[in-house]
């Protein structure tokens, strides 16, 4: 992403943010408002925040045959929050962006046969018991799916964030802002801001999440006109549909309590807006540590006494073991940014009981994986372990609800929403765990269905083009490794033979959900599941790995057999 956006303690640039000093958690912003500037530290990190579209920049042609109007075109960088530092860069040249023609997210309804199991309906998810348990997904709103309503061949995200010579050069010394993008939509005439943020809801909604937290990055232009229309789409999409608002404290430049008061006001007068069941506005600063209780109070007593609007505290933290204490006499819950590796989900469980000794209830962050190119920084997810070490966790530790970290933040790589890299893999995933969460049992597997993640390059593997600024692991992570996993979800037993470049195998594996690691090599990585010497079901990544890459990309790829084809 890129925007006006927070890291653990710091700014960001169109990247990510957040990141907390226990090791848990980070993020990088992207940001396109000032100037792209790195901060560097021990064992910190920083994200930037950005507007996409300031004032007076120029605006890039409309898609041809839209009627869409102009649009005008990201430029600078502003410093998110956290303690991940934002990168500067000015080289020249680069890498050919990935091809992103022919593939093509038109919002239709799921296709049948998508997912392992029959997912319930968004009745069955909301009411009763499974109801109570609600499951929000952070956005980001620099990364729309469209910034500029171009085709994918040629739009703002594949000429300027995903080519290393996008933007002037300005990326160059991180190999470019990017290496993920939301799953290419086709152009759309009208008000195609609007239909594409339904679209958004629609997907979420139906993968059984309940709403946005909504990150507020700033409180004027580009970011906050999107924020107020993601609050228009999520009521004409769902009524139920609901957005949490999250001032974001590492990116927000107002030290006035009543000023962010009037702001949240504004937006509370939607009724998107996510309200308790006795009518209190829900309020959950990202970073509340950012200011101190005091400061928290007078925006509550604004709020109340100014707009007639009452308040439910669930501030996140960077820090939790910190400030709960403090911030417990004025609060309705907590969260926490969280870790990224899934080696570091140890205190996860202490987190959740100190809440709830504190009679406060828990959001907990679940989360796929973490690498941000312009802060130099990555975790080791684990292929899909640390996705399903923190559904685990929220699941086992009787989490209230849970916070998916993050929708669509593509600078941290954390993205949830279907991608370019991704498809809807991780998002199918999760309304598997999602499900069970919700309503305390695990739904039955009635298809057969293989995942398969990888990264396309070696963890050491150095770049041949100009990139200088290199990831290395965050402090905490799991230590790096090079494997394909085949995660398997299965009606009954059967044997998954795989092929991995020049290499095949096979494995037996069990019914239900397995995981299978195999040593990563060069070339394409495939699966596909044999009973009674029949393949019926088979899965295929078509990103090769390779050993000479272009610029660095450590993320995991991942595809789907639910939606092969």
């Amino acid at each position: 992403m890129t925007a006006d956006r927070r890291t653990n303690g710091a700014a960001r640039t169109p990247s990510s943010h957040r990141r907390r000093p226990r090791l848990r958690g980070s993020r990088a912003l992207p940001a396109l408002l000032l100037s792209v500037f790195l901060l560097v530290g021990v064992g910190a990190a920083t994200g930037i925040a950005w507007d996409p579209f300031p004032s007076g920049a120029p605006a890039p042609a409309p898609a041809a045959g839209t009627g869409a109007p102009p649009a005008p075109a990201p430029s600078g960088t502003r410093p998110a929050s956290g303690d991940e530092g934002a990168a500067d860069g000015g080289a020249q040249g680069g890498a050919t962006p990935p091809a992103t023609t022919g593939q093509v997210d038109t919002g239709g309804p799921r296709p049948a046969g998508a997912l392992p199991f029959d997912l319930p309906g968004p009745a069955a998810l909301r009411s009763g018991g499974a109801g109570r348990k609600l499951v929000f997904a952070h956005y980001f709103t620099p990364y729309p799916l469209s910034l500029d309503n171009a085709s994918a061949d040629s739009d703002y995200y594949t000429r300027n964030y995903l080519d290393p010579g996008g933007e002037n050069g300005k990326h160059q010394r991180y190999g470019g802002l990017l290496r993920d993008r939301p799953l290419p939509v086709p152009p759309k005439a009208g008000d195609w801001e609007g239909a594409n943020l339904r679209q958004e809801v629609r997907t979420a909604r139906d993968a059984g999440v309940d709403g946005f937290t909504l990150d507020l990055l700033s409180l004027s232009g580009k970011n906050w006109d999107r924020a107020r229309q993601l609050m228009e789409a999520a009521h004409a999409v769902d009524p139920a549909f609901k957005i949490m608002l999250m001032p974001d404290m590492t990116a927000l430049d107002t030290d006035d309590p009543a000023v962010l008061a009037d702001a949240v006001a504004s937006l509370a007068a939607s009724p998107a807006a996510h309200r308790l069941a006795d009518g209190r506005l829900v309020l959950s600063p990202f970073k509340a540590e950012q200011k101190d209780p005091a400061w928290w109070g007078r925006v509550v007593d604004t709020l109340r006494n100014r707009h007639g609007i009452r308040t439910a505290l669930v501030p996140l933290f960077l820090d939790f073991d910190a400030h709960a204490a403090a911030f417990a006499p004025i609060s309705y819950g907590f969260s926490e940014w969280g870790s990224r590796s899934y080696a570091g989900q140890d205190g996860a469980a202490a987190d959740v009981r100190r809440a709830h000794e504190l009679g406060r209830l828990w959001m907990q962050p679940v989360s796929v994986q973490d690498a941000r190119p312009n802060q130099g920084i990555y975790d080791e997810a684990g292929n899909t372990a640390t996705l399903r070490s923190t559904w685990t966790h929220a699941i086992e530790d009787g989490a209230d609800w849970v916070q998916l970290t993050t929708w669509n933040d593509y600078s941290e790589g954390s993205q949830f929403a279907p991608s370019l890299h991704n498809g809807y893999a991780y998002l199918d995933l999760t309304s598997y765990y999602l499900t069970r969460f919700k309503t305390g049992a695990w739904p039955r597997i009635v298809r057969d269905t293989l995942y398969l993640t990888a990264r396309t390059q070696f963890a050491d593997t150095g770049p041949t083009g100009p990139q200088s600024l290199l990831m290395s692991l965050r402090k905490g992570s799991a230590a790096a490794r090079d494997t394909v996993e085949v995660l398997s979800l299965l009606t009954g037993p059967g044997t998954v033979r795989t092929t991995v470049g020049r290499t095949t195998r096979e494995h037996p594996a069990p019914a239900g959900l397995h995981a299978e690691l195999l040593p990563l090599g060069p070339g394409i990585s495939s699966a596909r599941l044999v009973r009674d010497g029949r393949a019926t079901t088979e899965v295929e990544l078509p990103y090769p790995a390779d050993r000479t890459v272009p610029v660095q990309d450590l993320q995991y790829y991942a595809a789907t057999s639910g939606r092969a084809g």
